[in-house]
């Protein structure tokens, strides 16, 4: 990969710029993808694992989607926090004890009855023993998971912004997001297997290990670009060559850290806030409902929907990748970065309306409206490989984290929502006998959401403006 992806990046690009200066930056991008998958792969067991857990537990779809909502907001509370620590302790430090934490989160998934017997004896005087022992244990092992795997973006985009220069950026985020795919595809492919072969419990243990070998790699190969002995001048030369003033003091320390409350003063946090508010639940609701929906609306069994979901999932790199690619296009003629991956976005947000004929066109075949989400799924990676980057065009590298935390935050609140409304309609449409018409809603939301989000975050910040005064 660290040989091919420069060549990938020039052939994109047009650049020289970069010729012959060392590829140890795109191995980094390497680390990230990997990391990247284990989150994802951790994140997506329950999901799968959702007709057999309900079947065995006696979930509703509520039940459900209180769990699901638990990692959510707790995800979303969490991320304020991660940005702010992995710019405290560092990229390397930072990144580390999230992967230990939603390692563990994940493995202790297995213990999620034992977990709420416990729960329920110690803590029924919190009104705790009206929840079933089956869905407490399984939100406090969501809760567990969903601290650590908040520190996966924080620290990937600051890892992105200190390892790249602000013109391959969006390429190098749609390369390691696309790790969210090879996550989601690995997982039907994996998880319903290992299930069938030595129970639900193994699934939880067997991938969350995972995490603990990536970590290797990570000790062994990430420092500072400054510190890193595997990095040559030349390539330094180049990650630190279309860095402003006010970043190249910050490297060297002189300036003082950011208060949140100095971050929420400014508009372009706002922005990418209300981006990731609107949208990020649509992704959230394709990765914890799709599976339910096949067996709602089609009676797909957990083996037999492997194939389609896995097909879903592999559309969406290319989105991840192309979206990536996409604001280049616009910088070549002259675009500031924010203002090509604007341009890029709105074009972007189109896409998922095609979303809105995925029920009408289900009654031929249930992989119509597989193909149709899936476009819709890869157009989201796409707009997520550039929102993302949007923080390190106008934000110094100090505050990278605690933006993106920010943004994290209202964008796992969002899901909150959608989930939870998601769980209501479900239940309510389906004691109605007719289930297909809460999926009919939801889906319209998924596909008008980026037209939204974008006008929203287009008079905000209508032109390009970098933040000099933190």
């Amino acid at each position: 990969m660290s040989t091919k992806l420069p060549d990938l990046q020039q052939s994109i690009t047009g650049s020289t710029g970069s010729k012959g200066v060392g590829n140890y930056r795109w191995y980094i991008c390497a680390l990230l993808f990997f990391a990247t998958t284990v989150n994802y792969l951790d994140r997506q067991v329950l999901s799968l694992l959702k007709p057999r857990l309900e079947e065995e537990f006696g979930w509703s779809n509520t039940d459900y989607a209180n769990i699901a909502a638990a990692f959510q907001f707790t995800y979303a509370i969490a991320l304020l926090f991660a940005g702010r620590i992995v710019d405290k302790l560092g990229t390397k430090k930072g990144y580390a004890w999230a992967i230990i934490i939603w390692s563990v989160g994940a493995v202790i998934h297995a213990e999620s009855i034992a977990i709420g017997n416990t729960l329920h004896t110690t803590l029924g005087w919190l009104g705790l023993a009206a929840i079933p022992v089956s869905v407490l244990g399984f939100i406090f092992a969501r809760a567990f998971l969903a601290v650590g795997e908040a520190g996966n973006f924080p620290a990937a985009i600051k890892a992105t912004a200190e390892y790249f220069p602000k013109k391959e950026r969006s390429l190098a985020v749609g390369i390691f997001n696309s790790g969210t795919t090879i996550g989601a595809i690995l997982a039907p492919l994996t998880v319903p297997w290992i299930a069938e072969q030595w129970g639900w419990q193994a699934a939880f243990i067997i991938i969350g290990l995972i995490g603990f070998l990536w970590l290797i790699f990570w000790f062994l190969h990430y420092d500072k670009p400054e510190k890193q002995k595997r990095l040559s001048a030349a390539e330094l030369a180049y990650i630190n060559s279309d860095a402003d003033e006010a970043e190249i003091a910050e490297e060297a320390g002189k300036e003082k850290k950011v208060s949140w409350v100095k971050l929420l003063g400014y508009n372009q946090t706002w922005a990418f806030a209300v981006g990731k508010f609107m949208t990020d639940g649509v992704w959230w609701f394709f990765l914890f409902w799709l599976p339910a929906y096949l067996k709602d609306q089609y009676h797909l069994e957990l083996t037999q929907m492997a194939i389609p979901l896995a097909v879903l999932y592999s559309m969406t790199m290319v989105g991840s990748i192309g979206g990536g690619w996409f604001p280049a296009y616009y910088i070549k003629k002259g675009y500031s970065a924010y203002d090509g991956r604007m341009k890029a976005m709105l074009i972007i947000a189109f896409i998922p309306l095609v979303v809105l004929a995925a029920q009408s066109l289900g009654e031929i075949s249930f992989w119509a409206p597989v193909l149709l989400i899936g476009i819709g799924a890869s157009a989201h990676q796409a707009w997520s490989a550039n929102i993302f980057t949007t923080v390190s065009d106008m934000f110094p590298k100090k505050a990278v984290g605690s933006v993106v935390g920010i943004g994290g935050m209202a964008g796992g609140l969002g899901g909150v929502l959608i989930t939870k409304i998601g769980g209501a309609l479900f239940d309510h449409y389906k004691a109605l006998g007719h289930i297909e018409t809460g999926y009919t809603i939801m889906f319209t939301f998924c596909a008008i959401a980026y037209l939204i989000a974008w006008f929203i975050m287009k008079s905000l910040v209508p032109k390009y403006k970098l933040i000099t005064d933190l």
